[in-house]
């Protein structure tokens, strides 16, 4: 991950003295373990689920909090959307040069069936994302966008058949104010931590995060939810009370 040049030894030094192993390891490295399924499958059945399951499940792996702060906005509320998350961190800066250089180059590594997550360091000026991003973004195969900062070009995202999830919209753009510093990094926004390669799920409700390593096992559970839940609203459908619903395994 490209980044500012650094001394290695020195580095290893520090950790060695400070025992920073494990965090270095947590907060700085990744890695995207392999599937049991195709990537093509694991988002065509997550998008058959809706976000409020996820959080079900994921609850019952002591996962509390792995939904993206509420306050973020919608785009094409209409549908849901998954992707495999690639990160992007900035933070508001004033300076210029360089900035499109690194920006191009993050561009270039954005596989198919992303679903980009950018950290804007908590930006309340500029914004990350616009017409020209989403336009770049739908030619190269990448699924949604969740921006937490802001958009503009609004009539242009729109005009594209793209989620994006966004804090708010201004007329401002990035450049001379913020600055992409790291990607496919690691990354946190409000109680999430977002990994490289994590199933990240968006609809109406909101913008959910699964980890990798326990993907298809939410997968699988959520999926049994939904069956269940067809269960009960086909008894609150016949008029079945709710003691005799509860009694039947239902819940509500």
């Amino acid at each position: 991950m490209p980044d500012a040049p650094t001394d290695t030894k020195a580095l290893q030094r520090e950790a060695a003295m400070m025992r920073l192993e494990k965090l270095i390891a947590e907060r700085e490295t990744h890695e995207i373990v392999p599937l049991p399924i195709s990537d093509e499958e694991m988002l065509v059945r997550y998008e058959r689920l809706y976000t409020g399951a996820i959080s079900d499940v994921l609850r019952e792996h002591a996962l509390m909090d792995q939904a993206i702060p509420g306050s973020l906005q919608i785009l094409r509320p209409e549908r849901t959307v998954a992707g495999f998350a690639f990160t992007v961190k900035s933070a508001p800066n004033t300076k210029v040069t360089g900035e499109l250089t690194f920006r191009t180059g993050m561009l270039e590594q954005i596989p198919r069936d992303a679903f980009m997550v950018w950290d804007t360091s908590g930006d309340t000026e500029s914004t990350a994302w616009g017409g020209v991003m989403t336009a770049t973004a739908v030619g190269m195969g990448v699924r949604a966008a969740m921006i937490d900062g802001g958009i503009r070009d609004t009539a242009q995202i729109l005009q594209k058949d793209f989620p994006v999830f966004y804090r708010y919209r201004s007329p401002n753009g990035s450049l001379g104010r913020c600055l992409i510093s790291h990607y496919q990094v690691p990354i946190r926004i409000g109680t999430v931590w977002i990994r490289p390669g994590d199933i990240v799920v968006g609809d109406i409700d909101g913008v959910i995060v699964v980890p990798r390593p326990i993907a298809m096992a939410v997968l699988e559970r959520a999926e049994e939810i939904l069956g269940n839940e067809k269960q009960i609203f086909q008894w609150v459908a016949e008029g079945e009370t709710p003691k005799q619903i509860t009694e039947k395994g239902g819940y509500f």
